[in-house]
């Protein structure tokens, strides 16, 4: 499966790049899609369905494409997933394209979980010092974790970097304990 959704979203980053695309346009309308098809269990039953021939499948598509404004490009790609039978992969395609795209414009994916919700300013700092550390920009994804007590804990790739009170605590029990 891997290199199923690795193929598919490499081609279709390729694509992006090289038409130069509006990169983040495109990447919502793919999340837009993808979203579409995870929630409706009648789209996914049709789309998938080996006994029904592609054209009808695509006139659904096309219907879909001019209700949500999605690009023609976009509604190529999913074309394609659908007449290759590959549209069960579409969600784990999405993930992988945005990666492919980030790693190609030069920004690093960082998750951020905090106590509390994080002002602007709070978000512009973090990002700016996981910019500093990456060397790149930076696209994160905020949650709230009340366990942390304070501070936040980034994850950057398998990196984590630990400033949550929780986290220090942690670290001062271990020192006391060895």
């Amino acid at each position: 499966m891997a290199s199923v959704t690795n193929t598919y979203a490499r081609a279709f980053a390729d694509v992006v790049v090289s038409s130069r695309l509006d990169a983040a346009q495109t990447l919502r309308e793919t999340q837009s899609l993808a979203a579409l098809v995870a929630s409706s269990k009648e789209l996914r039953q049709v789309w998938e369905a080996p006994s029904i021939p592609a054209e009808p499948k695509r006139r659904v598509l096309d219907a879909l494409v001019a209700r949500e404004g999605v690009s023609r490009p976009v509604r190529n790609f999913v074309a394609v997933l659908i007449d290759h039978h590959r549209i069960h992969f579409l969600d784990e395609i999405v993930k992988q394209f945005e990666k492919e795209l980030n790693q190609r414009l030069g920004f690093a994916e960082a998750e951020i979980s905090s106590a509390r919700e994080l002002s602007g300013s709070e978000r512009q700092a973090l990002e700016a010092q996981v910019g500093k550390l990456t060397g790149k920009k930076v696209r994160a994804r905020y949650s709230q974790d009340k366990s942390l007590l304070g501070g936040a804990v980034i994850k950057v790739g398998s990196t984590i970097y630990d400033g949550s009170v929780k986290g220090q605590l942690e670290r001062i029990k271990e020192a006391i304990s060895s």
